[in-house]
């Protein structure tokens, strides 16, 4: 029988792999790993208790807020907020970033930006949510940390990952050397290594697509999605629509089988709808790292500049020829200068 691998025992395992850090990133994962484990059980206890639906406000996204949402909120607020590794957090509920006031955190190196429950209009229903989280070494030298620490091109990401909350819990992260998953064993209470040295398939036949909007995407989509749909014995097409509408399900399972993912832009969402730093950056670098791709349609989105908190993007991810096909029509289809 193999053993089993717990997330904390393999985090330490992975920690000379950034001698720089100390064990302070290390702990910051499993710092996300506790409030995760708290989170998923309110998900799971969810149906008996007086924590679904509307908490009565809306988020700085002009979006209802769910009780979840401010619960999910505050949990990983709170755990981020102890270790003293991270001097900032950016939340898509918060309009500005918590700024973690303790003596034990002025000096850290860190700042975390989180997206606490991604996909919480489905919590009413049963739906696979998730979080998603992303985690900087400061800019700022020293002291309280800054909104311009957040200001860096997805690339000086040094770890990023999810956690979704399904028939099974499980966290998959990476530090920038490949791509671990871990499931949540309710017996012990551990996640646990399951799905190790995790690889996207490079060509899949599963396109991710609210097609309801399909009057408002720009021609390069409305071509893609007919592309996807017309009979070729070549290509295995037609392709297969799957659509949940909880990112980090439709990601996760992308990731898993092959897929692309497309949230593009709208008339309603010139400029998309996603965030750029706590769900397109995170997902972009965890996804190439398992050999796929993320652009908004022209550009790697881990190349893009963040100049504000609640920046927004188009984004096109998952398996890479399937990212580069639906890319190729936005260049051919384009009435932009990309």
């Amino acid at each position: 029988m193999s053993r089993v691998k717990t997330l904390g025992q393999f985090i330490i395992e992975k920690q000379a792999d950034f001698p720089y850090s100390k064990g302070e990133l290390s702990r910051l994962l499993r710092d996300i790993g506790i409030a995760a484990k708290i989170v998923n059980r309110e998900v799971n206890k969810a149906g008996l208790a007086d924590i679904l639906g509307d908490a009565g406000e809306m988020n700085v996204q002009g979006e209802n807020v769910k009780k979840l949402d401010v619960f999910a909120n505050d949990q990983f607020i709170a755990a981020l907020s102890v270790g003293g590794e991270c001097c900032a957090i950016a939340s898509e509920e918060n309009e500005d970033i918590i700024v973690v006031n303790n003596e034990m955190s002025k000096n850290a190196k860190y700042v975390v930006a989180i997206d606490p429950l991604d996909g919480s209009s489905n919590i009413d229903v049963n739906v696979s949510i998730g979080t998603i989280f992303s985690i900087y070494r400061r800019t700022s030298l020293s002291g309280p940390g800054q909104k311009e620490d957040f200001f860096q091109r997805g690339t000086e990401q040094v770890a990023a990952g999810y956690v979704i909350y399904g028939s099974s819990c499980m966290m998959v992260y990476t530090t920038g050397k490949g791509v671990n998953g871990f499931t949540l064993d309710p017996s012990i209470g551990e996640f646990c290594l399951s799905h190790p040295n995790m690889q996207t398939p490079k060509a899949a036949k599963t396109y991710s697509i609210n097609e309801g909007n399909y009057v408002h995407f720009p021609d390069g989509v409305k071509k893609y999605i007919k592309y996807c749909q017309e009979e070729d014995d070549s290509t295995n097409r037609p392709y297969s629509s799957r659509y949940i509408g909880s990112f980090v399900a439709d990601f996760h399972r992308n990731l898993i089988t092959g897929g692309i993912y497309i949230y593009p832009t709208t008339f309603k969402s010139p400029k998309g709808k996603l965030r750029l730093l706590y769900e397109a950056n995170p997902l972009a670098f965890l996804v190439e790292q398992a050999g796929g791709k993320a652009t908004d349609g022209y550009h790697r989105i881990l190349d893009m500049d963040i100049v504000e908190l609640h920046q927004r993007t188009p984004l096109f991810i998952g398996s890479a020829d399937m990212v580069d096909t639906a890319c190729s029509y936005m260049l051919k289809y384009s009435t932009v200068d990309a």
